[in-house]
């Protein structure tokens, strides 16, 4: 006899557990277990009152946050109407069946009041967590960086004189981009002209055959073990995404306490600054060389190339292949280069000339200030490993953006501002490297490995930020493995 139900709701309800409710191996129970989000409670303690109304717990509310990106909920609203539908949620947030749930203003109150660096340090505790869980080697990293879209309407944007836009972005205390990391700094830029009303810290950057429109520019190292996102910033988007490789590599390393030792990405990372800042700090450079792009020009077939003119560093010539004496003109005080040229006259009467230059002035010879840098770094490139490393990079780097694009909302802005933005990239972050801690465990389950904490300390001795910050932790001035992520953390 086929039975049917008959609705009714309850008059009374007690004794109900939501513990019992929500299963063993559910993923939100097994980010209870890894995260302590109480931690936000110390953070943000200086942002409350002693008198007044109590407010809701920090913890809860950075948990609510979480889950808006966990499970990419459309917006504040719609999750404060999931929550009691979810008993997960309810279970997870510490709730029961009849608590009154806060306004979704209190989330929008609380960025407000919080600032960055709450959510940074969220994002910093779980990069702490991976590198105890032994799933980050901090040897070498992948370098990329992807635009976001602004939550601004193309119609927003305005355009006027220079010295009208920035009044005007003073007026809305907009993000300035530094004139060194803009893309094109001797130029006045698109973003001189015009600016968006609606969103004034997004930038107007124009990708591929579409229109210009605001755009943020999410930059970040991926460590190449287990893909663990160990070092982040967003920036308007006409940042050009190389300027920022030297500061990714020292977030990593104030992250992982991990010094870099190869650093991989595409070509659009592989400039002569770059290439000497790495060299500089002894870091190997797989990345793509663009140089050599910009050196096999088909206008210079059957010229005699720049290696054909012999250096001495000693006098600071060159000697071109005619045997004559190249006298340095300059050095370019951006681009870093010296420029030799001969003598009037000396190229109009040359032999070789016509397989020389095509200048009526004659050849000019652009040499790196530190061109013996330059070299190996480029030599660095075109290895074996090199190849294989920018192979791989495109699963590592580009499979975290695809991550994060499809699963968390990442590819465009909910919010408005760059430091709204910045909050929203770190809670995907932390939320990625979470599920990457979940999936593989620790490596090392009683700790960080002895062979780890000795590369630690090697690290720590040559650095008087960590060996500052160990010897006021360790009385015995070491890193072991039951304090390394008390250390990181002090």
């Amino acid at each position: 006899m086929m039975g049917i139900n008959q609705p009714q709701k309850d008059l009374f309800s007690y004794q109900v557990d939501l513990d019992k409710r929500v299963r063993q191996d559910h993923l939100l129970r097994k980010i209870s277990a890894a995260v302590d989000f109480t931690f936000v409670r110390e953070e943000v303690a200086g942002s409350y009152g002693y008198n007044g109304n109590v407010s809701v717990d920090p913890s809860i509310v950075m948990k609510m946050m979480f889950l808006l990106f966990f499970d990419d909920v459309s917006s504040e609203r719609e999750l404060m109407r999931i929550i009691p539908e979810r008993l997960d949620y309810l279970w997870f947030l510490g709730y029961g069946l009849d608590d009154e749930l806060p306004d979704h203003s209190v989330l929008s109150k609380a960025r407000k009041r919080w600032g960055v660096d709450v959510f940074e340090s969220l994002f910093t505790r779980i990069v702490g967590q991976c590198v105890a869980a032994g799933l980050v080697d901090g040897k070498k990293i992948h370098v990329d960086a992807s635009f976001i879209a602004a939550n601004a309407s193309k119609d927003s944007v305005v355009r006027g004189t220079p010295e009208w836009i920035a009044a005007l972005k003073k007026a809305y205390q907009a993000t300035e981009s530094k004139l060194a990391d803009t893309t094109c700094p001797d130029r006045v830029g698109i973003n001189d002209q015009m600016v968006s009303q609606t969103d004034p810290d997004a930038a107007l950057v124009r990708i591929g055959g579409q229109e210009s429109r605001p755009r943020y520019h999410h930059h970040r190292a991926v460590n190449d073990a287990h893909g663990v996102i160990t070092a982040m910033e967003t920036t308007p988007g006409s940042i050009a995404e190389n300027r920022k490789l030297m500061a990714l590599v020292e977030q990593h390393e104030a992250n992982t306490a991990c010094a870099v030792d190869t650093v991989v990405a595409d070509s659009k990372y592989g400039t002569a600054e770059n290439y000497v800042a790495c060299q500089q700090q002894g870091i190997r450079t797989h990345l793509g060389d663009v140089l050599s792009k910009q050196t096999n020009n088909p206008r210079r077939a059957g010229i005699f190339p720049d290696t054909d003119f012999q250096y001495d560093e000693a006098t600071n010539t060159c000697r071109c292949p005619a045997g004559q004496i190249l006298q340095p003109r300059r050095l370019h005080p951006r681009r870093r280069t010296w420029e030799f040229h001969a003598e009037k006259g000396v190229c109009a009467a040359c032999a070789l000339r016509t397989q020389c230059t095509r200048a009526t002035y004659g050849r000019t010879i652009k040499r790196h200030e530190y061109q013996r840098l330059l070299d190996n770094a480029r030599k660095q490139t075109k290895s074996p490993d090199a190849y294989r490393d920018r192979r791989r990079r495109k699963h590592l780097s580009e499979g975290s953006f695809a991550d994060a694009a499809n699963n968390y909302h990442f590819k465009r802005s909910r919010w408005r501002r760059l430091w709204r933005q910045q909050i929203q990239d770190f809670l995907i972050g932390a939320i990625q490297n979470i599920k990457i801690l979940l999936k593989h465990g620790p490596r090392n389950p009683a700790g960080v490995s002895g062979q780890i904490c000795d590369q630690l300390n090697t690290f720590i001795n040559g650095d008087s930020r960590f060996r500052r910050r160990r010897d006021g932790h360790n009385a015995n001035g070491t890193i072991n493995e039951v304090s390394f992520t008390q250390f990181l953390y002090a």
